[in-house]
């Protein structure tokens, strides 16, 4: 897995295989596990994603900015919807990804949580 922050758009980059990806939505549906990311070229990449249980409401994604982790937590409703989005991408059969960031009523994310992109194992929308 690729973890990594882009500065442009104050998003987490997060690229990884299905494998990593189904891995990454066992844990956050469980709420508990560790996701190691390899490092990126300059050194900036964060060491992973954490899962966590919390009673909630919603999902909060943050960084841990002393340990260099991106922390998912949240209550078993949240988690588990955003354990299937993570499953979806994971299993999409081309080029995509997904953007996962805050609005006001979302219905799963609270407000303050850091947006993620996630790309599909297969790389980057095609192109037609």
């Amino acid at each position: 897995m690729r973890l990594v922050s882009d500065p442009v758009f104050g998003e987490m980059d997060i690229t990884a295989s299905a494998e990593e990806l189904a891995g990454l939505a066992y844990a956050v549906a469980e709420g508990e596990g560790f996701i190691g990311s390899v490092p990126a070229q300059g050194g900036d990449a964060l060491a992973g994603i954490e899962a966590r249980k919390t009673p909630g409401p919603g999902v909060r994604i943050e960084l841990d900015a002393s340990r260099r982790v991106l922390v998912i937590s949240g209550d078993p409703g949240a988690r588990a919807v955003l354990a299937d989005n993570l499953k979806g991408i994971a299993g999409a059969e081309a080029g995509a990804h997904i953007h996962i960031d805050y609005f006001p009523e979302h219905p799963y994310l609270v407000e303050g949580s850091v947006p993620i992109v996630i790309n599909s194992p297969h790389g980057a929308i095609p192109t037609r």
